[in-house]
């Protein structure tokens, strides 16, 4: 049986730690799949509001009228910030969200029920917040694959620990739901220093992480901080860069691995088909 796509894919970038190309990463795993040809949604489940900041968007209509049931969800898409690639947007207003859904019923999935009705996307892609925040936890409940990138140093490990427990607790207090860590993506990458060797080492050890570690992840280049500051993709500001030629090489990883979600589905079929 032929390999198929079956659903939208939804990505969650998530990790407990601050400061490990979370936002770089969601930017460009969306436009990478957009570049490929599918029709992307981006949505920034993060108060800091960084997506928005990095790609110059407007923020007057943002995931918390969308959440607060002010506004529908097409009426707050910005449409066309790429081609194929739409965006929704925070701001540090949604902090307040936490307190203004506290009387709400299963607050938890109000997003997956917000976004329940999108059909016209090939994905997906969340940024989420570095905390396991009522944003999270509808990041969570939304997607059925997660990426982490994990920065090279030794408390950016512990931190990813911290963050698997907290998708852990999602999955065994919500068991019926996909949720699957695709890919543990090391960022900041020298491998001529110590300390990022003993980073990878630690990672590749890892009883909880080892398996999925993408090798070699995305080496340093100080290209993404100048396409930051220019409001760009890597790949816009710099296709040559080793930060470009990484990126892409992740986003192709991604493209081609089938969805957990996918596979599953498949095999039912494939007993069905065989009578089994």
């Amino acid at each position: 049986m032929n390999q198929i796509k079956l659903h939208m894919r939804k990505f969650a970038v998530l990790n407990m730690k601050g400061g490990v190309g979370k936002t770089t990463t969601a930017i460009h795993l969306a436009a990478g799949l957009a570049s490929l040809g599918q029709r992307v949604l981006l949505i920034d489940t993060d108060p800091q509001g960084n997506i928005g900041h990095t790609l110059h968007l407007p923020h007057e209509r943002t995931i918390q009228e969308l959440l607060l049931g002010q506004m529908p969800v097409q009426s707050i898409i910005q449409q066309g910030v790429r081609e194929r690639l739409d965006v929704i947007v925070s701001t540090t207003a949604s902090f307040s969200l936490e307190r203004q859904l506290a009387a709400e019923t299963q607050r938890e999935t109000i997003l997956a029920r917000k976004l329940r009705d999108l059909s016209n996307y090939d994905a997906v892609v969340l940024d989420s917040s570095p905390a396991m925040s009522l944003l999270t936890y509808n990041a969570l409940l939304y997607v059925h694959e997660v990426i982490m990138p994990i920065a090279m140093d030794l408390m950016a490990i512990i931190g990813a620990r911290q963050t698997l427990n907290g998708i852990n607790e999602v999955k065994s207090l919500w068991p019926e739901r996909t949720l699957d860590l695709i890919a543990v993506l090391p960022t900041f990458v020298n491998a001529n220093t110590i300390a990022a060797r003993a980073a990878m080492e630690a990672l590749e050890k890892d009883p909880m992480m080892g398996a999925v570690v993408y090798r070699p992840g995305i080496r340093q280049c100080i290209d993404l901080n100048y396409a930051t500051a220019q409001r760009r993709t890597i790949w816009e500001y710099s296709p040559r860069s080793r930060a470009a030629e990484d990126y892409s090489r992740f986003v192709e990883f991604v493209n081609n691995r089938e969805s957990a979600r996918d596979y599953a589905i498949q095999e039912k079929v494939k007993a069905v088909v065989s009578g089994t």
